[in-house]
């Protein structure tokens, strides 16, 4: 199996990623990416947290399912938020989130590029050519890119953590 991307597509609208995402899912239904699983984040000017939702129609068998986009939008947005013992379990799978590529860096960058106003498309992905995605987005909001890679024991321990094989 390929090494595994996690993009972030970032937009400067909070509708940006909706449009997007159905470009995605028209690219991966061409096959030409392979989708593993996608989320979008949505979060409208004056809200005080985005809204998330995970596109189950490009949920293949590699798919993480919700409990990795929980805990991923839990981390990047309502963290600061939580008592002390929430935080402190979540300290295990934040580790866990930590050993598979996904950093203090990566969450404070994406956490910081995600405001009020703007929106995301999150995408786990193999075999995809990053550039053939953003060509695909053309005529759209152009969106910004922050990603990470994983290799496959990251990816392997990924699947781990959240029950997928």
């Amino acid at each position: 199996m390929s090494q595994a991307t996690l993009t972030v597509w970032k937009f400067k609208s909070a509708d940006g990623a909706e449009t997007a995402s159905k470009t995605i899912q028209q690219l991966s239904r061409e096959n030409l990416v392979t989708i593993h699983d996608a989320a979008t984040v949505r979060w409208e000017e004056g809200a005080k947290k985005p809204k998330t939702r995970q596109l189950t129609s490009t949920a293949g068998a590699g798919a993480l399912g919700g409990s990795f986009w929980g805990m991923l939008f839990g981390l990047l947005f309502f963290v600061p938020l939580l008592g002390a013992a929430i935080g402190a379990a979540t300290g295990a799978l934040s580790g866990a989130l930590t050993d598979v590529g996904i950093d203090d860096g990566f969450i404070n960058r994406v956490r910081d590029e995600i405001t009020p106003g703007t929106s995301a498309l999150f995408i786990m992905s193999s075999d995809a050519v990053v550039d053939k995605i953003h060509d695909a987005f053309a005529g759209q909001e152009a969106p910004e890119l922050i990603f990470t890679n994983l290799n496959t024991e990251q990816e392997a321990a990924l699947r781990e953590v959240f029950g997928e094989d």
